[in-house]
């Protein structure tokens, strides 16, 4: 197979079926570092790593480049079998979800979060966990957020970016403050500033967070595809 077979394979994919590096081949090439077919995200602006829907041998030693001695990465999909030195340390279900039926809706209520709030914004990582947040994360779209007496309670923002499509992640609200509705708010204005660029929203989420799953259903978010998450570590 020529390396212009390699491209046009990779390349033929939907944009959801490979949003990292349909991401990175995009709007997010800036943040891109690339090995081969694997391609990586600045580790400050976020922890993932692109690779093929099948890695072969040399996909695997670009794949050790990229992540270190010891690094430890995300794989997705079905039937990934690391070669010998690799550890898998475990796996977990995920879902993507279509969001071309999302009921968007702007909210004045919210502002929208700049580099200067990154420190309330990791706290608020911390303490309600939706998903890994970086220092430079929010570099990757727009993010807002909802303040109570000042204090930042919940958030939401845009994180990839295949082309035509733009992903909402960060979804999060204190504890004491759920139950109010904020994350609906959030997840549809959100969607707003996205479909007002003329794109569609889409989201992942772990398949045992069947209370978020219904809550994105509700908004009129739909099952795309079901995926396997294997977390491996480098030699």
């Amino acid at each position: 197979m020529t390396i212009e077979s390699i491209i046009d394979v990779d390349t033929a994919l939907h944009p959801l079926d490979d949003p990292v590096r349909s991401s990175l081949r995009g709007e997010h090439h800036r943040f891109a570092d690339w090995v081969g077919r694997i391609g990586r995200y600045d580790p400050e602006v976020a922890k993932f790593v692109g690779h093929p829907p099948a890695l072969d041998e040399q996909d695997w030693r670009d794949l050790a480049t990229v992540v270190g001695p010891g690094g430890i990465t995300g794989l997705r999909g079905f039937g990934h079998v690391p070669p010998p030195g690799w550890t898998v340390i475990e796996e977990f279900r995920s879902v993507q979800l279509d969001g071309t039926g999302l009921r968007v809706a702007t909210d004045p209520e919210l502002e929208i979060l700049t580099a200067a709030d990154v420190p309330e914004i990791l706290e608020l990582i911390a303490r309600t966990e939706p998903g890994p947040f970086a220092p430079r994360t929010i570099e990757m779209g727009t993010y807002l957020g909802l303040r109570v007496d000042g204090r930042l309670v919940a958030m939401a923002g845009e994180r990839m970016h295949p082309p035509g499509w733009t992903e909402i992640s960060a979804v999060c609200t204190d504890a004491e403050f759920r139950g109010r509705g904020f994350a609906g708010r959030l997840v549809r204005a959100v969607g707003a500033g996205i479909r007002a660029r003329g794109e569609t929203p889409f989201l992942h989420a772990v398949a045992y967070n069947t209370t978020a799953i219904s809550l994105y259903e509700t908004l009129g978010f739909t099952l795309r595809k079901k995926s396997v998450v294997t977390l491996v570590q480098a030699p």
